[in-house]
């Protein structure tokens, strides 16, 4: 276990995440990079046996801070149990077991303000919470080229998992986007990583027409691309 954690997540959590590993036990497997999660927890009935993922490109405190999430899965996982996967029960165990690792030993001031008001009220996936997002995007060794949509200004156009959207209006935390090939609207993430279309090959695309305000847009899984869990 050791092995696997260590320059994954700060030096000084290492004891502290082997030690919730041997309290509750599960298996650890550092996964290749997946755009629609950070990490996960499963539980296989037959077996009886937890598991707990974590993306590998994940800098140190976004790593501790998935492991600790996902940890917190295991904790209160109750087989056949019809409690919210991020409900009270969860909330309170991942305040509970992060608590020990919000002081400045283990994060940088940057980080620890913010992650220390996001733990109060604990959503289901730090993507979102922008301003957590953007801080810990700033030890991401691909932050420098790898530029997100809300840089991306309104009518710009922008690819995203080689799909061509063109950037209608900002929606708080998303942004609403038409995607090119069949003319639907999508809610996406304003953290989301895109890469930006040549200006001047755009030069002649028609010029957007605003969206009424008072129409609505389904936030349902089929108008949404949510790249996290």
């Amino acid at each position: 276990m050791r092995s696997k954690l260590e320059g994954k997540v700060p030096e000084a959590a290492i004891e502290y995440c082997i030690k919730l590993w041997e309290l509750y036990p599960f298996q650890f497997k550092v996964n290749r990079k997946r755009l629609s999660k950070l990490g996960d927890y499963r539980y296989d009935p037959r077996a009886q046996s937890h598991t707990v993922t974590v993306n590998t490109d994940l800098n140190p405190y976004q790593f501790l801070i998935t492991y600790i999430h996902e940890v917190a899965h295991r904790v209160v996982h109750k087989p056949r149990s019809r409690q919210l996967p991020h409900g009270v029960q969860w909330k309170s165990k991942f305040q509970e077991l992060m608590l020990p690792m919000l002081n400045p030993s283990v994060f940088p001031d940057d980080v620890l303000r913010v992650l220390a008001k996001h733990m109060k009220n604990p959503k289901a996936s730090t993507a979102a919470d922008p301003k957590l997002v953007k801080v810990l995007a700033q030890y991401d060794v691909h932050t420098a080229s790898q530029p997100i949509l809300e840089s991306v200004i309104i009518g710009e156009e922008f690819f995203l998992r080689k799909r061509k959207f063109r950037k209608l209006e900002v929606r708080r935390t998303r942004a609403l986007c038409l995607d090119l090939a069949n003319n639907k609207r999508y809610l996406i993430s304003q953290i989301a990583e895109i890469s930006p279309i040549n200006k001047e090959a755009t030069a002649e695309s028609p010029k957007v027409v605003p969206t009424k305000k008072s129409k609505k847009v389904n936030s349902t899984a089929n108008n949404q691309i949510n790249l996290f869990e």
